[in-house]
Formats: structure tokens, sequence, C-alpha cells
């Protein structure tokens, strides 16, 4: 996970030799000469160690120990499954491997030419190996069995052992494949007596010509990558040493960033897939200029790009960030795509480009009845922030704003869902915490070397008095860690979830590098991700690391894998400073009764008991990793997790029996919008069938003023759960 807290993007004071950078980078100026790519290479690794080890909060030492780390992340992330490097490879990169720390400093690219290179060679070696093994029909009665623990796995010794491990990772694959087909022809016999079932010579053809299709795709991606796509490859594993959320953004990769940010774009509002060597529209954004003009349709496959009235340029074959850097272009001007639609014919649709809002990205809300009462559930994906537009919208904002409509619908308690929420902007977590409390700190901030800093909310208004319940996971994330926190620390809402949030305590600032070089003939040089601070709650803990532990803990299907900020490489340590001056919510006498209340009925939910222990299962199953490739024994240790897996289907089947709804002005919109409508309608689907709603539900009713004549705990009879 790579989520960012940014309290503000330009907030360079954090950085005091940004005062000086000018002066010092003189010699990073490049004349007008077209400069090649290793010396546009060099002047990367320049400044960005330049500028990390001036403005990161403590940054690593790049000695021999920094050297090991850099040549081990890298040549995992090159080659993750072992099936291009040969052992002989690595016995010749290994000689480097105490020397990428000199590398570095001298601008040394010997190691990455090297492994590119070799690489590049291996990659047209493995196409012609898995053509030839999928050539020919595999044997499935061989006893053999493939462990795909590649971490713990040698490299192979030479090309005939490098040809078995293809054919082994192939043949898994395809044995997986082959017995779900058999499966589906049984199932077809069985609902249709007359049905002539697929022999399994035309089964086990079609699982190896499918195989060689998702390979030609994924070697057809792989072969769509530059040089500079495998460089920033080996930045970033440079950059991953200093923390896990320090990196460099190349120029598409900045731009993407901005766009989940902000959560908005400019161009058609549509989105694009390769397929073979043609781009296909996906889907189109619902309210963009695409989908307003119904004339372009997911399907289509894009041939020509015309900017206005000029000449249209074939986009048949070529790489997919090219073609979108043709599609996209500012507001109010015009692109003309020549499309092949699904019934074969070709068109030539003009569309006028504009801002697309990325619905998805955005809060929104929802209604829900519950002995006799009414709640409001508020989703909120991302804490966004549109930085080149203070009048853009953020995550502040808008929440403000759907908390408004629930008053004003008469909700009698609100549930903030933060879920799988990544982070994002530091501003807007103040903006959100002060929607609930009067007034006071919010989160604590500490620069490498200077005093804290805190965020105070300051406005005395109060949007929200009422319940109040934040809903978490182990994927909430940096923002999402630090509302919790100040909600938790000022007893004004109850904390409801996995057993600790993610643990990610530390804020970045993106900073562009292009700033740093005039008149630069190497273009556009992207931008660096680098960690410049450390937030920490206002009772002085840090998130970092321990993340937030839930007042009340739910039982979480993931809750054994290791998936948090503790389990990443070069993680910065908890620490703690003195808290700052804050008063606890008075309002919270109910909540000590309200915890115990809904402890008891995760203890006594059958469905909760469950849920834990599916998610032991899950991890005693993550142990495993080796498989047979005989079809009898697959088929027999298939079965036996498939019959395991049906003891659990009730996870997934489970309804509580809540109707969610949509604020009237929505309503009103998605009678407009088809799309919108789907999407609401899945999405009050979702929450219907989520146990983990429900109980912070219940939570809202234990903590209504006036006592409500209703029974909390569920009764149990004959083994089924009965809700009251």
């Amino acid at each position: 996970m790579n989520s960012i807290i940014s309290f503000m993007k330009r907030n360079y004071k954090i950085l005091i030799v940004i005062v000086c950078l000018s002066a010092t980078l003189f010699a990073f100026n490049i004349n007008t000469k077209k400069t090649v790519d290793p010396e546009r290479d060099k002047l990367l690794l320049e400044l960005l160690t330049f500028v990390i080890e001036k403005g990161h909060y403590n940054p690593a030492i790049i000695d021999d120990n920094f050297s090991k780390g850099v040549y081990k992340d890298y040549i995992a992330a090159l080659d993750p499954s072992k099936r291009f490097f040969l052992q002989s490879d690595i016995n010749e990169f290994s000689k480097f491997e105490l020397e990428l720390d000199d590398q570095l400093n001298n601008k040394d690219l010997t190691f990455f030419n090297l492994t590119y290179d070799r690489l590049m060679l291996r990659m047209e070696e493995s196409k012609k190996i898995f053509k030839d093994i999928l050539s020919k029909p595999f044997d499935y009665k061989i006893e053999e069995d493939f462990n795909v623990d590649y971490d713990k796995a040698p490299y192979a010794k030479n090309s005939t052992e490098l040809k078995e491990r293809w054919k082994k990772q192939i043949k898994l694959s395809t044995l997986s494949s082959f017995t779900d087909k058999q499966k589906l022809e049984e199932d077809k016999k069985v609902k249709d007596p007359k049905y002539v079932e697929k022999t399994d010579i035309v089964l086990e053809n079609e699982t190896r010509e499918s195989s060689l299709n998702s390979l030609n795709e994924s070697f057809g991606f792989m072969n769509e990558l530059k040089r500079d796509d495998w460089f920033t490859l080996y930045i970033n594993s440079i950059m991953s040493q200093f923390d896990p959320h320090t990196s460099y953004f190349a120029p598409e990769e900045k731009e993407r960033f901005d766009v989940s940010m902000s959560g908005k774009l400019e161009g058609i509002g549509a989105r694009l897939q390769k397929k073979n060597d043609y781009t296909e529209i996906s889907e189109l954004i619902s309210g963009g200029p695409a989908w307003r003009g119904k004339q372009l349709e997911a399907g289509d496959l894009v041939m020509k790009v015309a900017q206005a009235n000029g000449v249209a340029v074939d986009v048949v074959g070529m790489r997919l960030d090219d073609v979108v850097k043709k599609i996209k272009g500012p507001k109010g001007s015009e692109v003309r795509l020549t499309v092949k639609k699904v019934d074969g014919t070709i068109q030539v649709i003009s569309i006028i480009r504009d801002i697309v809002e990325i619905e998805e990205t955005y809060a929104k809300s929802s209604v829900v009845e519950k002995n006799g009462l009414k709640y409001g559930v508020i989703y909120l994906p991302k804490f966004y922030i549109d930085f080149e537009n203070k009048d853009g919208r953020d995550a502040g904002k808008d929440i403000a704003l759907e908390v408004d409509r629930l008053k004003k619908a008469g909700v009698n308690g609100i549930v903030l869902d933060v879920r799988d929420d990544g982070g994002g902007s530091l501003s807007t977590v103040v903006d959100i915490a002060g929607l609930f409390i009067e007034q006071g700190p919010i989160v604590q901030i500490k620069s490498a070397g200077k005093k804290k800093e805190i965020l105070y909310d300051t406005d005395k208004k109060i949007e929200w008095d009422g319940p109040l319940v934040i809903m978490v996971n182990g994927f909430s994330a940096s923002a999402s860690e630090i509302l919790a926190a100040a909600i938790q620390d000022y007893k004004r809402g109850v904390i409801i979830g996995s057993k600790q949030t993610y643990g990610k305590g530390t804020v970045q600032n993106v900073i562009d590098l292009n700033q740093f070089v005039r008149n630069s003939a190497a273009g556009d040089l992207g931008a660096l991700k680098t960690t410049t601070q450390k937030f920490y709650r206002i009772n002085g803990g840090s998130t970092q690391l321990e993340g937030v532990s839930s007042d009340i803990v739910m039982p979480d299907r993931y809750a054994y894998l290791k998936m948090g900020e503790r389990d990443e490489a070069h993680a910065m340590p908890w620490d703690k400073i003195d808290p700052a001056p804050y008063a606890v919510w008075k309002d919270n006498s109910k909540f000590d009764q309200a915890i115990a209340n809904s402890k008891k009925r995760i203890e006594q939910n059958i469905q909760f008991k469950l849920i834990e222990e599916n998610a032991k299962w899950i991890d005693s199953r993550s142990a495993e990793n080796t498989y047979s490739l005989n079809i009898d024994k697959f088929k027999v240790a298939q079965n036996e997790i498939e019959n395991i897996a049906k003891k659990y289907k009730p996870i997934v089947d489970y309804k509580n029996n809540l109707k969610f709804t949509s604020l009237p002005y929505e309503l009103e919109g998605m009678s407009k919008d088809p799309s919108l409508k789907e999407k609401r309608e899945r999405w009050h689907e979702s929450l219907s069938k989520d146990i983990y709603v429900e109980e912070a539900l219940n939570v809202l009713d234990d903590l209504q003023p006036k006592s409500i004549v209703k029974n909390n705990i569920p009764e149990i009879k004959k083994g089924k759960l009965v809700k009251s």
C-alpha cells in the first residue's frame, strides 16, 4: 500500500535546503543540445540523491548495507518468479552487491545496464520456451509437483532446468483450468442430458490455447515497456531503502497520482485497455463528454486519433500510454477518434474534451431505517483534494455537505466508513474531524530537528453532535488513522473494525524535480515523493506500525495475514512525543455500555464466529505452497479445499435485511443517469450484505440519548441466528 499524506504540496519550509538549491544545482543545468538517455539517467540519480538526503525525515546511510538492500529488492522486482535469470546470471550480478552505493554516488550505470540487457535477452529466450511448451499436450498422469514459494526457490542452474520450471508453472495453471472446464462440462450435462460434452482432448487443447494467449498478452505488455520504465524500477529499488513510502514518479505516474488525488482529469472520460494491438474502450465515465455524446461505446476499438482538424494518427500497435496521451487534452479542445464499432463498422467520432470527475473517488452517503430510527452511512474512499484549485472538490467540503444533508434528512446517528481508505490530504482530515468537535488539536506533526507543529480545528461550529461510529479495517491507512485516532482520543465516537489499522504514521511531500533544472533538454524528469515528517496523535503516541486499535474488534477474514506497515521492509519505527492539550468530549457516558453490548453480540454471533474460523483457515492455507501436477491427486486436494470452503459460504451469502436508500438529491440524479443508478444500487446491495455495517448501526442504537425498547443481543435458536 503506497498511500500518501501531504500537508501542503508546496510546503517546502520543511526542506530548509531548498532555499539554496538554486545556487547549488547550477551543475544540473543542461544545454539545449539533445540529451541521450544515459545522461538523463545520471541527472535523475544526482537530483534524487541530493534532494532525498537533504529533505528526507531520517535518510538512510548509503553504505554497503544500503547496497545489499538495493540489490536484493531490484533483482526480486526484475524476476519475482525466478523464470528469467539463470544462476550464472546471478553469480555475475552478485559481484555488484556491495558496489551499488558507490555506483550511486558516482552516477555509474554499469549494474543497471548489465541487468537490463540480460533481462531483455532472457525474455526473448523465454518466449521460445513457453511457445514450445504449449505446442504439445500435457500428460497429467505423471507423478510430479510444483512449489510456488519463489522466494525460497533456487535459480535454475541451466536452460534445461529453467525450461522445466516454466513447464511446471504453466502446467499448474493449465491443470487448474482443465479441471474447471471438466467440471463445467459435467454441470452442463446434468442440466441438459442431451448436451454433448467436449472431450478431454478438446478441453486440454483449449486450456493450452488460453494459456498461450495470456502469456502472449503478458509479454506484449512487457514489450511495451521502455528502457525508462525499467530504469524507474531500478530507481525505486533505491528509493524504497529510505522507507516504504519514498518513491520516484516518472512523468506519466506523476500525472496518474495527481488524478487519483484530485479525482478529476481533463479528457474525454473513458477508460482504455490494451486488446492485442488495439486500444479498447473498456468503460465510459458517467457524466463525462464521451458518455454525454452517446456515440462512443464500451467495446469500441480506437484505430486513429486526430487533434481537431489535424491529420489522423494510426494508433494500432502503439503503446497504451502513448495512445492515452493523444486522446487526453485540455478542456474545450477537440479530439476525433476513428473507431471500429462492435458490429465491425468504422466511425469517426468527434468529442470536445472537458473536466471529468471520477465519481468513485468521492464521498457518498446512504440512509437506512432500523428499530424505528433513521441512520446515515457515509463512505469515504480517499481523502482527496485538488492541489491546483482551492475551489475544487475536496473530502473536507464533501463530507461536510453529506453530514448537512443527513441532518436535514433527520438521522439519529452517523457511521463514517473509512475501510480500505489508504489516505490522502492531511488538511482534509483536520476539516473532517472538526465537523464533530467544537475546536481543538487534531494532529501533531514533527519534522527532523524541529519543534512539533499542531494542526487545530479552530472553528467552534459543530456540524454533527449526535452519535458517531467510525468504521476501519487493516487497510485504513495514514489520513484514515489520523481521523480515527483524533475521534478516539476525544472520545467523540466509537471506533469499530479490525484489531488495528494499517500503521502508517508518516507524511510525504511530492517534489517536482523539474524546478531544479534550467534549460533542460532532458524533458520532464518527474517527481519525488519522499517522507518529510511524522505525525502523532494528540495523546502523543504515533500511529506508525501500531495503527489505531479499535474500541470494538470485529473478526476479519484477513486478520492473520501480514499486510500492514509493520510487515514492510525499511518501515520507520514507532515513537511518541508529548501530548497536546485537549478536552475530552463530555457526552460519552454511553460509550462503555455500547462497547460492552457490541462485544457480547459479536461473541454470540454465529456469523462472526464463522468469519474468525475462516480467517484462521486462510492463514493456514497461506503456508501451503506445494501442488501436485498429477490430475487425480490435484482433484483430491481441490475437492478437500472446496468442501472446507463450502462451510464458509454463509459469509458471502449473509444478508442483514436492512434497506439502504439514497438521499433525495441523488435520487433525482439517478433518474437521469442510469450508470449512477446502477452504481448506487450495487453499493446499497453490498451494504445490505455487510454484517460489519449492521453491527456499526447496532452500536448507534446503543449510543442513543434516550432508551429505546429493544433487545440488542441476538437470540440463538437451534444453531441459527435470529436477528431482533
